[in-house]
């Protein structure tokens, strides 16, 4: 598999071989700003981090501050972890793992203030849907109103005070129990919210979820918590910028992208697209990927002409966040778990969007027309020619 799965983080190699003048320079280039603007972590959460063996790193947006709003400052999570035990042992010993990992995770988050926290994709099992395997993986599937994870979420986002989103894979019981790849919102105050089903479902590589789920038919629901209005794009739906464009139309703020994506796939994208949207949109993003190796009992191919095999290559974590302003946190390690803590005024949305005009300027009715004419069969592209 392509890619250097030993390098911890990019940010590392920068901070190692580029002077330190100079590397100002870089992150302002780089990252929208000289030096970032870091959160102290309190020891308790560090002690926390060090026995478990996560990272914990804290960063802050700010805004300038208004004559008529007071600051909306929010704490937002975002959690990027390996699975616990083999894919090859029992469901629930698989999932009740992870339920231990991320339980001290949380609590580290809760320490931190974190009010909105985002788990990665499909966080309750490996990532199983490369193999097109039905057993044991389709066992994981549960209610995502009622099933057991949404009841382990409900109790410490209710312990926290925290709006918890918890990607499962869903099966809706009420309707023939077929399958979904769903965000499930929990609100602070321990009661289900809502969901979302992942719109967009990849065929690349041994990316052939297909095979398991649709489409989603949720369209792109924002949520109005206690602390401000959130939405869900879920893993290839980045790839998608009318997918961004949809959940900023409906009023979010923030917009979480939890991922499980391989570095010899998608790695020179992954820095580019969650921040692009934040620019075009003017909201926050954060975008949220495992980390990791995951090997499977049986061998599998993708169609590529290569030998079957095991495993897709490690996940490369890097999680980050990214403000309407086009700033960016650094990413996490791309091979340890981690907690990241952004520190966001909502605030920054509006301001953002009063500077540069991108929803002033951006023309909808134009674009509905254009696009309305060329879903139909019939359509011939505006070509000229000679």
């Amino acid at each position: 598999m392509a890619g250097r799965s030993d390098l911890n983080s990019l940010e590392e190699v920068l901070e190692k071989y580029i002077p330190p003048e100079e590397l100002r320079e870089v992150k302002r280039i780089l990252y929208g700003q000289e030096k970032e603007k870091t959160i102290e972590i309190s020891g308790e959460a560090l002690k926390i981090a060090k026995e478990n063996d996560f990272d914990v790193k804290g960063y802050r947006f700010e805004a300038q501050k208004e004559h008529l709003r007071l600051p909306r400052i929010v704490r937002v999570g975002a959690v990027q972890n390996s699975i616990v035990a083999k894919t090859t042992d029992p469901v629930d010993v698989q999932r009740n793992a992870l339920f231990g990992k991320i339980e001290k995770v949380i609590q580290a988050a809760a320490l931190e203030g974190v009010n909105i926290l985002c788990l990665q994709e499909a966080w309750t099992m490996p990532f199983a849907f490369c193999t097109r395997e039905k057993t044991p993986w389709c066992e994981f599937a549960e209610c995502a109103e009622t099933g057991t994870t949404t009841k382990w979420v409900k109790n410490l986002a209710r312990q926290h005070n925290m709006v918890i989103i918890s990607p499962i894979l869903e099966r809706d019981e009420e309707h023939g129990e077929v399958l979904w790849n769903t965000a499930v919102v929990i609100s602070n105050t321990g009661q289900y919210l809502g969901k979302h089903r992942k719109n967009h479902i990849p065929r690349v590589g041994d990316f052939n979820e297909s095979t398991y789920y649709m489409e989603g038919d949720t369209g792109h629901p924002v949520f109005e918590t206690a602390f401000g209005r959130i939405a869900v794009n879920i893993c290839y739906g980045r790839h998608h910028p009318q997918n961004w464009l949809m959940f900023g139309v409906n009023g979010a703020e923030i917009v979480f992208n939890p991922s499980a994506t391989v570095g010899g796939l998608s790695e020179p994208l992954w820095a580019i697209e969650a921040r692009n949207a934040a620019i075009a949109n003017s909201y926050f993003t954060v975008a949220i990927n495992r980390v990791g190796t995951e090997e499977f009992p049986n061998e599998f191919t993708s169609g590529d002409k290569k030998p079957a095999h095991k495993d897709f290559g490690p996940f490369y974590g890097s999680t980050y966040a990214t403000a309407p302003d086009g700033a960016r946190t650094p990413g996490l390690s791309r091979q340890r778990d981690g907690l990241l803590v952004t520190e966001m005024d909502l605030n920054l949305c509006r301001q953002v969007k009063d500077w540069w005009g991108f929803r002033l300027t951006q023309r909808l009715p134009l674009y509905a027309e254009s696009l309305a004419r060329a879903s139909k069969p019939d359509y011939k592209p505006q070509i000229v020619k000679e």
